[in-house]
């Protein structure tokens, strides 16, 4: 199969330090991912002064008092520190990927050169936002929390309309942390079969099982948070990976992608040394004299099966010995 495209989310987990962000990109890139992804926006395009914090991030922030205008000001980066982040992520072989919140971070994004452009499951009711998407004429990743089949329909027609071409759907759910019984993995195939699009999975699990098992069921991308600490203050550090457990997600991944193998059903070559020695051949159960006729009292079957396969049975009773037999000889034809 096609290896899974792996984005390591770093979003804003880098809480407005430009060296912290340094460091998920190099700890993302020693963890095999293929992109890290953050978050661009402008505080002032994105949220009203008044808008409330999700209940999340109210626990995982650990103020109530605070706005999300507030807590997210912190958190923008600007044109440069994405130019330098961009560099520093191609200097270690790994993509640099940032998902817009807003209109002028779509230029922003455009600007620096980014040959993918992830919409974030809140945008995709964003009508003028979907359209200068698909205006920039470049790959496109939809995420679908929160979302129905007939958003979802309305969004992709967008989309295309307005020139994306290549757009791949990632099923997800927008808790963080998600419940396991709220997962509905094999969503994800739904949305395949009715979009015919290629589909992937962005997680916001606790643990690495719910990605890995979207690849064993076809995922061809997957999105996960990361943070150097989930203790850290912020969002989104909570429902994140630390390090060491991304770089287990993502051998996990790699092995469940060379274990899918191609479909076919044939013996491999590694077990095929394996084959006369678990099968079993016809013998002798007793002695047999030539000119006897075979029966169940006197043939049995066992290991190895470097002889008659058992399958003939039927066709050997009955049938008179052509030699003479020791018990537990190999049967002759």
């Amino acid at each position: 199969m096609n290896k899974t495209f792996i984005i390591a989310e770093a979003g804003v987990n880098h809480n407005g330090s430009i060296e912290l962000a340094k460091e998920l990109i190099k700890k993302g890139a020693e963890a095999g991912v293929d992109a890290v992804k953050f978050q661009s926006f402008k505080a002032d395009k994105l949220v009203t002064i008044h808008a409330k914090k999700a209940d999340y991030q109210v626990t995982n922030t650990g103020n109530n008092e605070e706005s999300q205008y507030q807590m997210i000001k912190k958190l923008e980066l600007d044109y440069d520190k994405h130019q330098e982040l961009m560099d520093y992520a191609t200097s270690l072989g790994v993509m640099f990927l940032s998902s817009a919140f807003d209109l002028e971070s779509i230029d922003l994004l455009q600007d620096l050169g980014l040959g993918i452009f992830k919409i974030p499951s809140g945008e995709i009711t964003n009508l003028p936002y979907l359209r200068k998407t698909a205006k920039t004429g470049k790959k496109v990743i939809l995420s679908t929390g929160m979302s129905t089949l007939g958003e979802i329909e309305e969004a992709l027609r967008v989309l295309r309309e307005n020139g994306a071409k290549e757009i791949t759907v990632l099923h997800c759910n927008t808790e963080y942390p998600t419940p396991m019984e709220d997962v509905n993995l094999l969503a994800m195939n739904a949305m395949k079969e009715a979009f015919k699009v290629p589909v992937g999975y962005s997680d916001h699990t606790l643990g690495i099982e719910v990605p890995i098992a979207a690849v064993a069921l076809g995922a061809t991308l997957i999105e996960k948070h990361f943070t150097l600490d989930k203790t850290m203050t912020g969002p989104d550090h909570k429902a994140s990976l630390e390090p060491d457990e991304l770089k287990e997600m993502v051998t996990s991944i790699r092995n469940i992608e060379q274990a899918l193998g191609n479909g076919v059903k044939t013996p491999t070559d590694s077990e095929r040394k394996n084959k006369a020695i678990a099968r079993k051949s016809l013998v002798a159960k007793t002695t047999i004299e030539s000119g006897e006729r075979y029966s169940e009292d006197n043939l049995e079957i066992k290991r190895p099966g470097t002889g008659l396969s058992p399958m003939l049975w039927d066709e050997l009773i009955g049938k008179k010995a052509t030699k003479n037999y020791q018990k537990d000889e190999l049967i002759e034809r």
